[in-house]
């Protein structure tokens, strides 16, 4: 049984954490906090937080979890620079998974935008618009976030002289090292990602569109996945990398007693190449 604090709780995602953690067998939650409340006092009941709260708190809860050696699962975005650097440095102290998204499908967009940017080439010129709805506070969202840094990876660029958000005014032809991020606010806009490779008289477009609202049967999977299970195991410095690693062998025997033919390990892999 492993047992979680979820911070963030009175939130959409700490609600649908709540209800799905509840019928989970293997999960049993010992502490919900939102503002206000203190983690501090509830954590040493924990093996592990799953933080879904607000940019200002997550170096708070990272550092927290550092202090008492517990496992941090963290899908909060909107990050400054040095909140980003704070939180990383709980890395090497703590078994910590930290992504812009947990979606099986976001996770394809990750790995197709980076193969597409690799055989397209430095030909084609990288955008990035992404639209959720009225209610969300950062911009752009941390899902385009990881795919412009997907892309600055694959050209050797450096994101933050890379990137430009939205454009107006006289600003002069586009140059090869743009990285072009637009963010759209309207509705109720659950999250679209397109990322856009354009060149001359041609142009590709990959595409994801999260409909639903719903997000227990999504979450509900995430917390059946060994990914999860094998949380509290893992090794200061651990990240979805090591967690793919540590799975690979188990998941590539139960295919060869099954039939299978694909190497799990390798899609994994390939899924979670972001993380790095």
């Amino acid at each position: 049984m492993t047992r979680i604090i979820i911070t963030g709780s009175k939130g959409r995602m700490g609600q649908a954490l709540l209800a799905c953690a509840a019928g989970h067998p293997g999960l049993a939650v010992v502490g919900q906090i939102d503002q206000g409340d203190d983690l501090a006092a509830l954590i040493e009941k924990c093996d592990a937080v799953i933080d879904f709260s607000s940019h200002s708190a997550t170096a708070g809860v990272a550092a927290l979890c550092a202090t008492h050696q517990k496992a941090l699962i963290s899908g909060t975005t909107g990050h400054n620079d040095t909140e980003t650097f704070q939180i990383s440095a709980a890395k090497s102290r703590i078994p910590m998974v930290w992504a812009s998204n947990y979606s099986t499908g976001v996770n394809t967009l990750f790995w197709l935008t980076r193969k597409a940017a690799e055989i397209l080439g430095p030909d084609f010129d990288l955008e990035v618009l992404e639209m959720h709805h009225r209610l969300k506070r950062d911009a752009p969202s941390g899902t385009a976030k990881s795919l412009a840094e997907i892309l600055a990876q694959v050209r050797h660029l450096h994101l933050n002289e890379a990137a430009r958000h939205g454009r107006e005014g006289i600003v002069g032809e586009r140059t090869r090292g743009e990285i072009g991020i637009h963010s759209i606010r309207g509705g109720d806009v659950v999250g679209d990602h397109t990322v856009i490779f354009a060149n001359a008289g041609e142009r590709v477009e990959l595409t994801h569109k999260a409909s639903s609202r719903d997000m227990q049967d999504r979450i509900r999977e995430a917390l059946a996945d060994p990914v999860f299970q094998v949380i509290p195991l893992l090794e200061p410095g651990d990240d979805l990398r090591h967690i793919c690693e540590s799975l690979k062998e188990e998941f590539n025997d139960m295919l060869q007693k099954t039939g299978g033919e694909t190497e799990v390990g390798e899609v994994i892999d390939d899924f979670y190449f972001w993380s790095d």
